[in-house]
């Protein structure tokens, strides 16, 4: 698309795409790129501004990640965060040392509010420091325009050469005005207009589509899950009948989602396409017999869908596309964009089934983060419950079920999953009702607009919420005779960015109504546990 750009240069921070995510959160497109990115690459790409993240290495030692100085000579605003901020000032002839005060965490804010990057934010504001090293001596042209305690340059400025430094994290949420500090940067020091829309982002790309592929035939992989399914209806209203989907239930998907997906997707259902569902569930619950390591079990699930998408695509003969749900995330994640570590592989992104005979891929997606795949799903028309489906893992219920996998403990964890959500929903739902009509909104019950129901849930309600079945055992009485059942985990969680993620506090009296439910309901549990642990240093998945 033919848009103003930003640009997110990464030197090794933890918040690189977080940070993308809050330009992006301002109607400006960005993208993340390698500290090591050249120059010249840099300058043709033409950006509106150039954004430095923060980084785990003091500036000053020998072989740290840095930049040329020709990046601040070109004329296109910079704003350093961090170790942006310090390598900045290093670079450009300031001083950067090792702090005599650490600081880390909430700390008080004084801001010089003339500043075009404080406009309209508080004089005496919060941030979110995290540093070692700070800025001792400011770079010639430079001047504080913002103080702690123990920072006196916790923000810096060049005004007439259109470069800033924080030396917090705005990016966070424990930095409240930090949004607005970045908007600022992006409007008020860049100049920038604001087009990244998703309306505009679906209508242009339905336009490309349909001039790349043609005539051309497209095969896409249907996971069911948020991605997949954007990507899929995407392609259906740019092609129609030119796009064949299959999708291939496992078996480890929650209760009756196979049904769901082929309602949405099927001959029944509303979007002009070829839809192909493969039964497979018998065949995974071989391969996964008596195997409990979760490394294994995620790659022979892996490795059986491939096999199985092949087989289904050898019998549609050649194809000319494939389509991927691959968003922004997953090329970052597997080491493709920016400058962190590979923190997981993704199998639309490194993982292509070998023996498909097609001649180009389209994602197009792949640019996006996962709350835009959403606004995009919205604007297309697809029903809300799928666009705000539960994140759920490729592997499916094989991670949520510990130990080896069969079709009794499936279903076992199937049921209490649907429960517990379920329980979850009706409650957090009950209390938007009453929390909206007390503030004098009426929302239709027969017919309720979902997304104004959302926005009334209370503060407990969960980012991610799921059961999962424990390996363990336990002795338990119902009925006046001794059983010996499994233990079913229930886990739910409150996050911003999944990086983190803390326990959510769901009220006791919802608590023990699904435990009662779950005991009662489901055949083979005999206890139920709530998972209290935060992330770090646990994660938001079992295994």
């Amino acid at each position: 698309m033919d848009k103003e750009l930003v640009l997110v240069i990464d030197f090794g921070g933890q918040y690189n795409q977080l940070v993308a995510r809050r330009v992006r959160e301002n109607n400006v497109y960005c993208e993340i790129y390698s500290y090591r990115t050249p120059i010249d690459q840099i300058r043709a790409m033409n950006p509106k501004g150039i954004i430095l993240t923060g980084g785990p290495a003091s500036c000053y030692e020998e072989g740290a990640a840095s930049c040329d100085k020709e990046l601040f000579e070109m004329g296109v605003p910079v704003l350093g965060l961090c170790y942006g901020a310090q390598l900045m000032s290093l670079v450009l002839g300031g001083n950067v040392e090792k702090a005599p005060v650490r600081e880390y965490g909430h700390t008080a804010l004084k801001v010089d509010t003339s500043s075009p990057v404080f406009d309209g934010v508080k004089e005496n504001t919060t941030c979110w420091m995290s540093h070692n090293d700070y800025i001792s001596r400011i770079a010639p042209g430079f001047r504080s325009i913002a103080t702690t305690d123990a920072c006196p340059y916790a923000a810096i400025a060049n005004d007439a050469q259109k470069l800033y430094g924080f030396q917090y994290h705005p990016e966070v949420l424990h930095t409240p005005e930090g949004t607005k500090m970045l908007g600022n940067f992006l409007y008020n020091v860049c100049g920038c207009a604001g087009d990244w829309k998703m309306d505009s982002f679906v209508q242009e790309q339905i336009k490309l589509i349909r001039e790349k592929v043609g005539s051309g035939k497209v095969l896409c992989a249907l996971s069911g899950g948020v991605d997949s399914s954007v990507a899929a209806v995407l392609l259906s209203k740019a092609v129609g009948k030119q796009l064949t989907c299959v999708f291939v239930d496992h078996g480890l998907l929650r209760k009756d989602e196979g049904d769901q997906v082929e309602a949405v997707f099927g001959p029944d259902g509303p979007y002009d396409l070829n839809f192909i569902r493969v039964n497979a569930a018998e065949r995974y619950y071989v391969k996964l017999a008596g195997i409990s390591e979760p490394e294994r079990k995620r790659k022979i699930i892996g490795e059986e869908f491939i096999r199985v998408f092949e087989e289904e695509a050898k019998k549609i003969g050649r194809v000319d596309f494939l389509v991927q749900g691959t968003i922004y995330p997953d090329v970052v994640e597997s080491g493709l964009g920016g400058e962190s570590a590979v923190i997981k592989s993704h199998h639309n992104v490194g993982g292509l089934p070998d023996h498909v005979d097609f001649k180009e891929i389209i994602e197009p997606l792949r640019n996006l983060f996962k709350d835009e795949v959403r606004k995009v799903g919205l604007e297309l028309g697809i029903p809300d419950q799928l666009v705000f489906r539960q994140p759920f893992p490729g592997p499916g219920l094989g991670i949520r079920i510990i130990g080896d996998v069969s079709a009794e403990k499936v279903k076992i964890v199937q049921d209490s999953d649907a429960i517990y959500r379920e329980e979850i929903e009706a409650a957090a739902n009950e209390y938007a009702y009453e929390a909206a009509g007390a503030a004098g909104v009426k929302i239709d019950r027969a017919n309720p607009d979902h997304a104004l129901l959302r926005s009334y849930w209370p503060s407990w309600m969960p980012d991610q919420y799921f059961a999962a079945l424990t390996n363990m055992r336990s002795v338990g009485v119902m009925g006046d005779e001794r059983t010996y059942d499994f233990a079913v985990a229930l886990r739910a969680v409150k996050t911003v960015d999944f990086m983190t993620a803390e326990s959510a506090q769901i009220p006791y009296e919802i608590l023990m109504k699904v435990m009662n439910r779950i005991i009662n309901e489901v055949r083979g549990v005999n206890r139920v546990l709530y998972d209290l642990t935060s992330k770090p240093p646990g994660t938001v998945e079992l295994e």
